[in-house]
């Protein structure tokens, strides 16, 4: 099974690139960000909870995130391989993804991060307000808090998998067809 962990801050493009990779490897996308809307949209307790926190430009509880990635496994048949867009964010996800993903008989094949420079990330959030709806991509100190708490709070998950040797670093401005073939080099080695 192939698992990757999609990696960047907010605005890197994971979600532009992940399309990409699912149709090619034929992957599950787990998204928590979708996770939320979706139960934003059914008016669940759990979705209310998780929009306050991304309102406000900070990181939903990881019990509260666990939970909901671990049933999304738990019930997607007989899958061929996983990819994590937004998750794990925090090293104790990370070590809990670990785990989860352990009582499944498989593990994480490998961490693409793409890396774009603050400003980059300011103009294509900022741009993807305007169509989005999204009230934090809309508003530059919140784009500012979710970029800090990005350095702050999940980049050391790219330090976790680099220690396990499966970091791999894409840079994430340019085409966006010549990024998705960066990534491509790395997954066919993996």
């Amino acid at each position: 099974m192939l698992n990757i962990v999609l990696f960047g801050p907010p605005g890197a493009g994971k979600g532009t690139q992940s399309e990409k990779i699912i149709d090619q490897y034929n992957l599950v996308h787990l998204s928590t960000g979708d996770l939320f809307r979706k139960h934003l949209g059914e008016g669940t307790e759990l979705g209310k909870l998780a929009q306050k926190y991304m309102d406000e430009g900070n990181l939903v509880p990881d019990e509260v995130v666990i939970g909901m990635v671990k049933d999304k496994i738990a019930t997607t048949i007989d899958p061929q391989g996983f990819i994590f867009d937004g998750f794990p964010r925090t090293v104790a996800q990370a070590v809990a993804l670990e785990d989860m993903l352990n009582d499944f008989d498989t593990s994480i094949s490998g961490m693409i991060a793409l890396d774009v420079p603050d400003e980059e990330l300011k103009t294509r959030l900022l741009e993807r307000g305007k169509t989005s709806g999204r009230s934090d991509d809309q508003d530059e100190s919140k784009i500012d808090n979710r970029i800090q708490v990005y350095k702050n709070e999940t980049l050391p998950v790219a330090e976790f998998y680099e220690n396990q040797g499966k970091y791999n670093k894409i840079h994430g401005v340019g085409a966006i067809e010549e990024i998705y073939l960066a990534i491509r080099r790395v997954m066919d080695g993996l």
